[in-house]
């Protein structure tokens, strides 16, 4: 459709709530919105010539637009996300690296695990954060892990209760050891709950409530109980004492405010919990245009979204109508089931707290725009020293890895745009050779994943601007024989190292350039060859561990490859070499002649290496 037939569709709309979903010639959705009258909505799109750059360039896009009428905005506001999460439309502004920020983790297990984790899914688990780094979920999470002395072991209770003797967590006073079979489901859950409580930031009602424990146990005579329930407590105190106090002992809220500039954009939030200032969190943002007010709205919305609960008081420090903050919530109401507040302060502590929000995205923005201009420096000057007629943006290093003839793998790590791409990451697991032969496991590698350009598998379908193998000029043949055989014009060097090891030269195969003194270049270079090496190694030593465990159990008589996997999926190699007859005839597939004979070999082993 041309801008004339777009605008009378537009004008064709009702005036009522609903989402727009604009399309491009291919069929693509490129943007998302909402609005509580369609038809102003839309058609203010294709009149005038008022909008925004980004607006602008979304609208010179635009080939035909799809919509969906609501009841109401709230309906509207809860539609448009879902369909941003399906869509990931090009022009709306979206957190960048979401996924990457580290989660506590609750299991709602009988006795339930806590760990920290980057993914997040649709379970009855529950999530706290996100946290700014892996070392701020780490320490928040040793901290209750202590406090409430949760067990950090990998056993599962209450199926491993009883099976070993406790570690030594239990016997420096580190874990409540519900290995020991002492503590039942539902102590065990109240000490989690506690703890929950506690990363919730409602620290002073899980101090309230172990006072009137501690209380309750000292005029029952239980003196040691309650001198337990008082380290406790006196834990959680020197817990707060950490924590900046920015607000009255009662206030829960998080603050929002966003930095827009022409190079790098962000949105920071502030978690503050019993008025303390307990994590902080930048998110770069996709768009580096001045989004609307109803654009951060719904990113504000999304964020929730995805963390799954709010606090009953928001702070937004960015500019919104008083009616888009109304609707943000009714939205957040609905979802936590009791009313949430969201605030504009202007003055006071309030709007002091949305300026320090407004610096802590700025200096995100900021330290991202250095560490942006460095990496690009790097990549242009590796591109020169290439010979390169464009900067690269996906790089793909590749390395093989093996244990003697067995258990190789290639392994493919993903360089773009700045960062490393650990979605992208892949292995192959190399079949087609006899024994270690590098060059054939290189070939099969390149062949299986370049295949796949322009096929639409998710990342493999992605086209790479550069390929790096850990070798030299051979191996560099290689890949030019597989781009040549799958008519693929994509540059490829070899990462050449020296007698010890150590990064040394590029080589296209026909000539090596030195970069041992492109001091910046060499290192970006090597520490790329080393994610290769590593990830390649650390895969191959567990297929290897894989094997060698499962041939030792097909050793056994009765027990082949798929015994052997069944023992292995439920129990760790060392478990079942101790394990007694009735632990391993709990694992499905082994009946009792199985386990006999399994716990007969390993004794049998063990007394002969006794006598040795």
């Amino acid at each position: 459709m041309d801008i004339i037939q777009l605008r009378e569709k537009a004008n064709s709309l009702p005036a009522v709530p609903g989402v727009y979903i604009m399309k491009d010639a291919g069929g693509e959705v490129i943007y998302v919105g909402k609005s509580k009258k369609l038809k102003n909505r839309v058609t203010s799109y294709f009149v005038g010539s008022s909008h925004s750059v980004k607006t602008a360039r979304m609208v010179s896009r635009v080939s035909d637009f799809d919509y969906i009428v609501c009841k109401t905005e709230i309906e509207a506001l809860t539609l448009e996300n879902v369909l941003i999460k399906r869509h990931s439309p090009k022009y709306n502004i979206k957190l960048k690296d979401a996924k990457s920020y580290p989660y506590i983790k609750v299991t709602s297990e009988e006795y339930p695990k806590l760990f920290v984790t980057r993914s997040r899914s649709s379970d009855k688990a529950r999530y706290f954060g996100p946290y700014s780094g892996s070392a701020q979920a780490h320490s928040a999470l040793e901290a209750v892990m202590a406090i409430f002395k949760l067990a950090c072991c990998k056993r599962s209770f209450p199926k491993d209760i009883g099976r070993g003797r406790p570690c030594i967590y239990r016997d420096i006073g580190r874990c409540i050891a519900p290995c020991a079979g002492g503590v039942s489901s539902e102590e065990y859950r109240e000490l989690v709950r506690g703890a929950c409580r506690v990363l919730d930031g409602n620290s002073s009602e899980a101090k309230e409530e172990i006072y009137r424990d501690m209380m309750a146990a000292s005029e029952e005579m239980e003196f040691e109980r309650a001198a337990m329930l008082r380290d406790r407590l006196a834990a959680l105190d020197k817990l707060s004492e950490k924590q900046k106090v920015v607000a009255d002992s009662k206030v829960n809220r998080d603050v929002f405010n966003v930095y827009i500039s022409d190079s790098a954009s962000a949105l920071a939030v502030l978690t503050i919990r019993d008025g303390a200032l307990i994590n902080k969190n930048e998110f770069l943002l996709s768009s580096v245009t001045q989004p609307t007010g109803e654009e951060l709205v719904s990113l504000v919305a999304s964020h929730y979204d995805a963390l799954g609960v709010a606090p009953r008081e928001i702070m937004l420090g960015f500019e919104v109508t008083e009616e888009d903050a109304a609707l943000l919530s009714e939205y957040l109401s609905i979802s936590a089931g009791y009313k949430v507040m969201v605030k504009l302060p202007e003055r006071g502590d309030g709007r002091a707290l949305c300026d320090m929000a407004y610096e802590n995205a700025k200096e995100s923005a900021r330290q991202r725009l250095l560490d942006s201009e460095r990496d690009d420096k790097n990549i242009v000057r590796l591109a020169e020293l290439m010979g390169l007629s464009e900067i690269p943006e996906r790089i793909e290093a590749y390395d093989i890895s093996n244990i003697g003839n067995e258990s190789i793998v290639a392994s493919m790590v993903v360089w773009h745009k700045g960062r490393l791409k650990k979605s992208d990451y892949r292995l192959f697991s190399i079949k087609s050779t006899d024994g270690a032969d590098d060059y054939g496991s290189m070939r099969e590698a390149l062949t299986r994943r370049l295949s796949h350009i322009g096929d639409g598998t998710l990342s493999l379908g992605e086209r790479p601007d550069l390929l790096l193998i850990d070798g030299g000029d051979a191996h560099v043949g290689v890949a030019k024989e597989v781009l040549e055989a799958l008519n693929l014009e994509i540059s490829a060097f070899g990462m050449v190292k020296d007698d010890y090891h150590k990064t040394r030269a590029l080589t296209d195969g026909e000539r090596e350039i030195s970069i041992a003194k492109e001091f910046d270049v060499y290192a970006f270079i090597y520490n790329l060859q080393e994610e290769a090496h590593r990830f390649a190694v650390k895969n191959s030593q567990k297929s290897k561990i894989k094997t060698m465990t499962t041939s030792s159990l097909e050793k056994i008589e009765g027990i082949g490859p798929k015994k052997a996997r069944a023992l292995l999926s439920e129990l760790p190699f060392s478990r079942i070499r101790s394990a007694g007859v009735e632990e391993l005839m709990a694992v499905k597939g082994i009946g009792r002649s199985d386990a006999e004979r399994i716990h007969a070999y390993f004794a049998d082993k063990k007394k002969r290496g006794t006598k040795k």
